[in-house]
């Protein structure tokens, strides 16, 4: 879905405001909720863009099709004070919030209340094209969240998932976790492997399928 357009630009600004906003309050206000105050003292339970946008990463998203937002500081030992399983919980709000975001977007489109038309601006895109545009960006960015490698929310779902018997060695790649993304979404690519059209692409379609009806 991407593109060099207008209506692509457009939907792609007001898109990663919403999808990259909610994403980083839900993992603010469950750490919140747990009893961890840090995202709170770093002024990140808001839904304020502007304390959640990263700038490169914005770009990424609306150029390259996947992107980020500035992290949210948590405190692990707090979290875990009430439970073992906070930490994973906090990470997999942010991607859960992006689903919440695709499915409530897809009601309209699967109850036929906005149907595709002619654009009337050609500037801007349609409400039809906006919700499709819109959907697919946060289910692209659920599932690209939920890789299982640092610094992704994947990470800390599979470090809660992870049998005893295989920490030892979970805990020597991760170290590696941000090169081996880059060697997957940049060099990837150069050798004919690119995860977003050969592993993601198809997930998102059949989610989005799933959605829509």
């Amino acid at each position: 879905m991407i593109n060099n357009s207008p209506p692509f630009f457009i939907s792609g600004v007001i898109t990663l405001l919403i999808a990259f906003t909610f994403h980083e309050f839900a993992h603010a206000w469950t750490a919140d909720r747990f009893g961890d105050d840090t995202p709170r003292l770093y002024g990140r339970l808001t839904l304020n863009p502007l304390a959640h946008l990263d700038f490169l990463g914005s770009l990424m998203l609306i150029t390259v099709g996947f992107g980020w937002a500035k992290p949210v500081p948590i405190n692990p030992r707090r979290l875990r004070q009430h439970s073992s399983a906070a930490p994973m919980l906090v990470a997999l709000s942010g991607p859960l919030s992006n689903f919440a975001l695709a499915a409530l977007a897809a009601i309209p489109l699967r109850l036929g209340l906005v149907v595709p038309t002619a654009a009337k601006v050609a500037f801007f895109p349609t409400p039809y094209e906006f919700l499709l545009y819109f959907i697919y960006t946060n289910l692209g960015l659920m599932l690209f969240n939920l890789i299982p490698l640092p610094p992704l929310d994947g990470e800390e779902i599979l470090d809660y998932l992870l049998p005893p018997a295989l920490e030892s060695g979970w805990e020597r790649i991760k170290p590696y976790g941000p090169y081996i993304l880059i060697g997957l979404f940049v060099l990837g690519p150069l050798i004919g492997f690119n995860v977003i059209s050969v592993i993601l692409g198809p997930m998102v379609n059949g989610l989005a399928g799933f959605l829509l009806g």
